[in-house]
């Protein structure tokens, strides 16, 4: 299956992000992608909250949900979308991955799991969970023969949500992202190499880059690992753009043969 990842930069104009993230996955499916991933906050990277819930809406309204749907019917992919807020309440929202298949129905959603509660620095504090409702299920999906375990960005740092993956039969993780420049910098490659390796499955990592609306700062740099852990394409930069690569089913089951500790583990005791 040829898949592709996509870099995008969004700010807070829904129309103009849904409109440069169309551009791109025409793009990638011009270039021969059956599967197209896009990163975190496909719809919308806004730091207001306020502007946030008066711009989102239910996800029967959201009009992301419809136009990528169509989209998908359209060019007859399957195409996961990285995130879009999706309102709950007048507070709240969740922070929701689609995968839309080739007939453009939604094939699965996802609620990223881990919040973003982190002080970075003494300058650089985040509380995703004061706007975003926890999700509390993993989700499994399919894509061209392929199982693809669900998550979103700092999902990324727990690893046991991927070994679930791999012992519940992904063959592909999908982790769609909009990391800081800073942890993107210092961790990003190193985990999504290392989430390959641990679970000899196939990494697909669209991701946001550059200065966002408010002066958010993203990391980018898209990648396609193979279970080996080598990295298959990279879009080195923060630039908006897509990469492509060939992903093997004979490939994956080879180097899980060869070293089957995705499958292998010995329970510890709680210390």
């Amino acid at each position: 299956m040829r898949a592709a990842v996509i870099n995008l930069r969004c700010g807070g104009d829904i129309a103009a992000n849904l409109d440069m993230a169309e551009h791109y996955i025409r793009a990638a499916h011009g270039d021969g992608a059956e599967f197209i991933t896009t990163p975190e906050n496909t719809l919308l990277m806004q730091p207001s909250s306020k502007k946030l819930f008066a711009a989102i809406k239910p996800e029967a309204d959201t009009i992301g949900v419809t136009g990528f749907g169509a989209l998908a019917k359209e060019l007859e992919i399957d195409l996961l979308i990285g995130s879009m807020a999706i309102k709950l309440s007048d507070r709240q929202a969740a922070n929701r991955s689609f995968l839309f298949g080739p007939d453009g129905k939604i094939k699965a959603r996802y609620d990223k799991i881990h919040m973003f509660d982190v002080t970075i620095s003494e300058t650089e504090t985040w509380k995703e969970s004061a706007n975003y409702q926890a999700g509390e299920t993993p989700v499994l999906a399919e894509a061209g023969g392929f199982n693809i375990g669900m998550s979103i960005c700092y999902d990324l740092r727990f690893a046991n949500l991927y070994k679930y993956y791999a012992r519940a039969g992904a063959h592909i993780m999908s982790i769609p992202s909009a990391f800081t420049a800073v942890t993107g910098k210092a961790h990003w490659r190193t985990l999504l190499r290392a989430r390959a390796i641990e679970t000899s499955s196939y990494i697909l990592a669209p991701a946001q880059g550059g200065i966002h609306d408010g002066g958010r700062a993203t990391w980018g740099r898209s990648m396609i690992i193979d279970p080996w852990g080598e990295v298959l394409a990279v879009l080195d930069h923060d630039e908006p753009g897509f990469i492509c690569a060939d992903l093997s089913m004979t490939k994956l089951l080879d180097t899980r043969a060869r070293i089957p500790a995705w499958g292998q583990e010995t329970p510890l005791a709680d210390p």
